[in-house]
């Protein structure tokens, strides 16, 4: 009887009082939470602890105050300039890219013949590589190569069309390269809207134009805003287009570029750090506008099928 009896009043502590686990559970904390601990270390190791150490490195210059890194890069134009070398590059790609998927994924949400063969075009440039394609663009847009042979023989132009070690040069690099993921996240993006909701549209009178701007564009708004924040981050981060199919020594002179000639050229790694400290600054401040304008048009859920 004593011993039924000590189970009895143990069992009582524990339901009076409940162990760890009880409690972490009653507060949507349980073991399974530890699965997550990998992928936190992950980000620390990765990408925190990066970060954080180039940022403290940034105001640890050899010569001067914490800003004299920063107070060198904004107030020499050379390096200053690179800023908007990068936005002009990154901005018109990001939109094209966007914006030139969005007609093609419309149309492919369908089933049509050709369809897996058209996507499979569309995306193939992801396996060629950036050396790859500015290889190809030298070889086809350069002063010898087809384009301007094909021109010159029609007799519609008489000295070659310089497409290649400039801007254009690498503004075409970064839509090719940059085309086939904005494409791939777009139509992921149309495929969760319910077509049902253009169905019911069409049922009252209204034509595909009406269903896509009330309809369509305003569901695709957070997707859209998205894309362009990756294409533009993609974009941003230019640096073997710039040297290879563009100017790295003028218009086509990077903040990634400037970065890596401070710190392996010049051997200021605190310069280097404040530029790369620069460039997430402008990234950040592009997203959040970006996001801003997508709470502005649209605050609903995205519309996915179920």
């Amino acid at each position: 009887m004593s011993l039924i009896a000590e189970r009895a009043t143990g069992q009582e502590r524990r339901e009076q009082d409940p162990g760890l686990r009880h409690r972490l559970a009653e507060r949507g904390i349980d073991r399974h939470l530890l699965l997550l601990l990998p992928a936190v270390l992950f980000v620390v190791l990765l990408f925190l602890y990066p970060f954080f150490y180039g940022l403290q490195l940034s105001f640890a210059p050899e010569e001067g105050g914490p800003l004299a890194s920063y107070q060198a890069f904004f107030s020499d134009a050379y390096q200053s300039d690179t800023i908007w070398n990068t936005l002009r590059l990154a901005l018109p790609a990001a939109l094209l890219n966007v914006l030139a998927s969005v007609p093609i994924a419309y149309r492919m949400r369908g089933s049509f013949r050709g369809k897996r063969l058209l996507t499979i075009v569309l995306v193939v440039p992801i396996t060629l590589g950036t050396v790859l394609t500015a290889q190809g663009l030298l070889n086809y847009l350069g002063p010898a190569g087809w384009f301007n042979k094909i021109l010159m023989s029609l007799g519609l132009i008489d000295d070659p069309v310089r497409l290649v070690n400039n801007y254009w040069g690498v503004f075409f690099s970064l839509v090719i390269t940059g085309f086939p993921f904005a494409f791939l996240l777009i139509l992921s993006y149309l495929s969760g809207i319910d077509p049902t909701l253009e169905r019911a549209a069409a049922t009252l009178g209204a034509d595909w134009r009406q269903r896509f701007r009330y309809i369509t564009l305003p569901l695709l708004a957070p997707g859209l805003a998205t894309t362009f924040c990756l294409a533009f981050v993609l974009a941003f981060s230019v640096f073997p287009s710039a040297v290879l199919v563009g100017n790295p020594a003028g218009e086509t002179r990077v903040l990634a570029l400037a970065a890596y000639q401070a710190a392996y050229e010049q051997y200021d790694y605190s310069l280097a750090s404040a530029i790369a400290m620069v460039m997430g600054a402008v990234e950040l401040i592009v997203i959040g506008v970006v996001l801003l304008w997508r709470s502005r048009l649209y605050t609903g859920s995205t519309g996915g099928k179920g």
